[in-house]
């Protein structure tokens, strides 16, 4: 099951005197913190809607504001802090495009149902990208091309694989 919240990024330090901190994005597009009037922050098991202020997006990273953040201890104090969004308002992706964090765990299959292992980790290095995939034998790299990953189901914890296809591009530390 896919999880309700998308980490999109961690409050890194504080800046500056006056509760603001900065942020790493994980997302594509930085620019989007500049939409966002709140994130989630995990606390225990449960997320917090905690508003957001003061959003400013240079090369290295975001700097923000959290609710209740007046001054640069209660800032420090959200060093490490996990921010999260809902599904509800994630960015629409385009067909043929998925979150990486929904990827990793899901079982690579052949088009039999064969389980080949499951992905770990999801590299961009360049044109595409390339899924790190756990098997019994070792790992393989398997680059994300739609004639060889031919059907992504998430929800369904699952990745299919042309089979027949895989020994043109597959990398496998067991070769």
């Amino acid at each position: 099951m896919l999880s309700e919240y998308l980490l999109i990024g961690e409050v890194l330090k504080p800046q500056g005197i006056k509760g603001l901190v900065k942020v790493r994005p994980d997302t594509d597009d930085p620019e989007r913190f500049l939409d966002l009037e709140y994130v989630y922050v995990k606390n225990g098991g449960n997320y917090v809607k905690t508003a957001v202020d003061e959003v400013s997006v240079r090369e290295d990273a975001v700097y923000l504001r959290l609710d209740g953040c007046n001054d640069r201890d209660v800032a420090e104090k959200q060093r490490g802090t996990m921010l999260y969004i809902d599904r509800e308002n994630a960015v629409q992706l385009a067909e043929n495009e998925t979150f990486i964090c929904d990827l990793i765990g899901c079982e690579v299959q052949d088009r039999q149902g064969n389980v080949l292992g499951k992905i770990k980790d999801v590299l961009q290095p360049g044109g595409n990208d390339v899924y790190v995939v756990k098997c019994k034998q070792g790992e393989m790299l398997l680059p994300a091309l739609l004639h060889i990953v031919i059907d992504v189901q998430t929800a369904k914890g699952f990745v299919t694989v042309d089979e027949s296809r895989l020994h043109e591009v597959a990398v496998c530390d067991w070769e």
